[in-house]
């Protein structure tokens, strides 16, 4: 959530959602990262540099391991190739969720973490991160609990 930091400025947060995200996984290239753009990012995959980008919002240990494993990333590292689709879009989910995140609590990164980090009741009890880290369908349960809050639903 470094690219919600308040002491940046306003012009070093991207305008667009894909901007953001791309700028959260360290993804190099145009200026502008459109949809399209970022869903073409995914489909050829992203450098391993991207985990590691990741890995310094959230941590190592919720990237490598729960998203990853540490032999393909390796394997990818010494190959000098892109992640696989399959795992790309792990990062992307991921990222997409964490970058909701910072964008409901403001850039706080404590706040963040906290909720990230702290079991919830309508996730069956399971914390955000966890359940994003279980699969796409859980990201998305984080992000329409992140929906529900920001319409004023009460949680």
């Amino acid at each position: 959530m470094a690219q919600f930091d308040p002491e940046s400025g306003p012009d070093a947060v991207p305008d667009s959602d894909a901007a953001r995200i791309g700028q959260l996984l360290g993804l190099a290239g145009p200026a502008v990262l459109d949809d399209v753009g970022l869903a073409h990012r995914v489909a050829l995959g992203f450098q391993p540099a991207a985990a590691d980008a990741l890995s310094a919002v959230i941590g190592r240990a919720e990237v490598v391991g729960p998203l990853i494993p540490e032999a393909t990333l390796r394997r990818a590292r010494a190959a000098r190739k892109p992640l696989s689709r399959a795992m790309s879009e792990r990062l992307y989910e991921m990222g997409r969720m964490v970058e909701m995140v910072g964008r409901t609590y403001g850039g706080d990164r404590t706040a963040s973490n906290r909720f990230l980090n702290r079991p919830h009741p309508l996730l069956d009890g399971m914390t955000p991160l966890a359940m994003a880290q279980s699969s796409s369908a859980g990201a998305a349960a984080v992000m329409n609990l992140l929906h529900r809050a920001a319409a004023g639903v009460a949680l």
